[in-house]
């Protein structure tokens, strides 16, 4: 009988390990699955901004990637690329632009589970949407000058 001493703490040591790595594992889960929604919507934000506002290359980041609202970590304008293509998909510049692609790339996700210090590459967040305006439209007689400043 004075064998038995102890074997609840050793085995709840056991099953209480496993179970914490377990919920670590998914709350980290939870968090990429976090991170690449938020890539995905940046990815979507800069190509419809792109499409119908008439601004600068760094007012673009910023609005694309939420104002400076750190959603992610280590999100920054580098990560994001915007190119305007033709319908073939190459890059093109004035009357030729068909469409718009916006790009996350470069992204590396740090997860967080104690003892398992691992950065992954996420995948490229890619999103193209049809020319629209490019902050230009017909002003008719409202007399504006015809450019749609999105700042």
């Amino acid at each position: 009988m004075t064998k038995q001493k102890g074997v609840y703490s050793v085995e709840f040591a056991i099953v209480g390990g496993l179970f914490l790595m377990l919920l670590f594992a998914i709350i980290e889960i939870g968090r990429l699955m976090y991170t690449y929604n938020v890539l995905h919507e940046a990815s979507r934000r800069a190509a419809r901004i792109a499409v119908v506002c008439r601004i600068n290359d760094a007012d673009l980041q910023n609005m694309a990637l939420f104002d400076g609202v750190d959603l992610v970590p280590n999100l920054a304008g580098t990560n994001l690329i915007i190119s305007y293509v033709d319908s073939s998909g190459a890059d093109t510049t004035g009357v030729g632009i068909a469409m718009v692609r916006a790009d996350i790339v470069n992204y590396q996700h740090q997860f967080l589970i104690p003892g398992f210090d691992r950065i992954i590459d996420s995948p490229t967040f890619t999103t193209s949407l049809p020319r629209e305006s490019f902050g230009v439209y017909n002003p008719g007689t409202s007399g504006k000058s015809g450019l749609i400043d999105c700042n």
